[in-house]
């Protein structure tokens, strides 16, 4: 390992995308994510890259997609308004198939709400938030380390699937300031996008080989010009009305996610081995937790985590498990009640579940988790 330095985690959001290979940053301004962009702006030229500010997120998340689409890999970084405003290319990103990493460091809205304020209100519109069916990937740090750690792990999963991948920072773990240890960059495993260098200039763009999911990408300026559109397209990339192209598209984007749910996937627990209550947290809501769950141990309390570092795909299997050998699970979560939704949904009655939340711009305390474990 490399040296243990003190670094926030917007930091380490920027180091572990230039460990990833990120070489262009588009973006705009916006608390709390904002430390993003200002040392992308710093780091980017001294690693050979790219950084721009545009004039608003829209025009930064189709600046990142241009970017992608010429191979080189990109990031865009913003907060809750700025998030609401890039939907529409993301969602034009995942139909025409462009890598992409999208951070989200989550504020407390709706609108421009409270800007320098903790929230997790962002978690349905991360899965929700663009129109039509779409598969999406949304990752979610604990840690500074762990905002090195996902951000690599979220250009890998870009570059693999040919997916924008968001990670769901939250304005905690965004500003929070922790010594970790830098990997050294031997250690850290880089995946790049299935690559034709120099392709047949009458080769399919979006052509599948037999048993593949995920199409070769041709990057613009090697040697093949062809379309892309946010239109349902077929295998040459132009437009399409036809019904069979348009259901073997949308099942094909789904399976790619779908059927690698089990690489995808990413749960830390903690203690659930004799546990009969466990809490189900992400993100920075998760130190709380940790305390808390300290304290309800030493009152001789059974109590255990399952926190999910891969929110979406949502870790279905692995929760109905848990929840099978439990008899309540409490689900903490900094808004007024949104991933619990998805525990209702995949627990249904294997055993009670409860809610612990915070919308008002503080904290949740380790001191009010405590409670809500003792209630019962």
């Amino acid at each position: 390992m490399g040296d243990v330095v003190l670094m926030q985690g917007n930091e380490a959001c920027v180091e572990g995308a230039l460990a990833a290979g990120m070489r262009l940053y588009a973006g705009y301004p916006i608390t709390p994510s904002t430390e993003i962009a200002e040392l992308c702006a710093l780091r980017l030229p001294q690693e050979g890259g790219k950084f721009i500010q545009m004039e608003d997120e829209i025009a930064s998340i189709a600046c990142a997609i241009g970017a992608s689409v010429a191979g080189v890999k990109a990031m865009t970084a913003t907060s809750g308004p700025g998030f609401s405003l890039k939907q529409e290319n993301l969602g034009y990103a995942v139909l025409a198939e462009i890598p992409l990493v999208v951070v989200d460091v989550q504020r407390m809205g709706p609108s421009t709400g409270m800007p320098t304020s903790p929230s997790q209100g962002d978690m349905m519109m991360a899965r929700w938030g663009t129109h039509g069916d779409h598969p999406v990937i949304a990752l979610c740090p604990s840690s500074v380390k762990e905002a090195f750690d996902l951000t690599v792990r979220a250009f890998n999963l870009s570059e693999k699937f040919r997916t924008p991948v968001l990670l769901m920072m939250d304005e905690i773990i965004g500003h929070l300031r922790e010594g970790m240890s830098v990997p050294d960059p031997e250690e850290i495993a880089i995946i790049d996008r299935p690559t034709v260098k120099y392709p047949d200039p009458k080769r399919l763009p979006y052509h599948m080989k037999k048993g593949q999911l995920v199409p070769e990408m041709a990057p613009f300026g090697m040697g093949q010009r062809y379309n892309i559109t946010g239109l349902i397209h077929d295998e040459s990339g132009f437009p399409t009305n036809s019904v069979e192209e348009s259901e073997k598209m949308i099942n094909r984007l789904m399976h790619k996610i779908s059927d690698n749910y089990n690489y995808i996937k990413d749960i830390v627990t903690t203690n659930l081995d004799d546990a009969d209550t466990a809490i189900f947290c992400y993100g920075g809501t998760a130190r709380a937790v940790q305390s808390a769950v300290e304290m309800a141990r030493e009152k001789g309390y059974k109590v255990g985590i399952f926190r999910p570092r891969t929110v979406w795909p949502f870790p279905e299997n692995e929760l109905l498990k848990a929840a099978s050998k439990l008899k309540r699970i409490i689900v903490a979560e900094h808004n007024y009640g949104q991933m619990v939704l998805e525990v209702e949904r995949v627990v249904k009655d294997n055993c009670k579940i409860d809610f612990v939340g915070k919308w008002n711009g503080s904290v949740i305390t380790p001191a009010e988790i405590l409670a809500k474990i003792e209630e019962a």
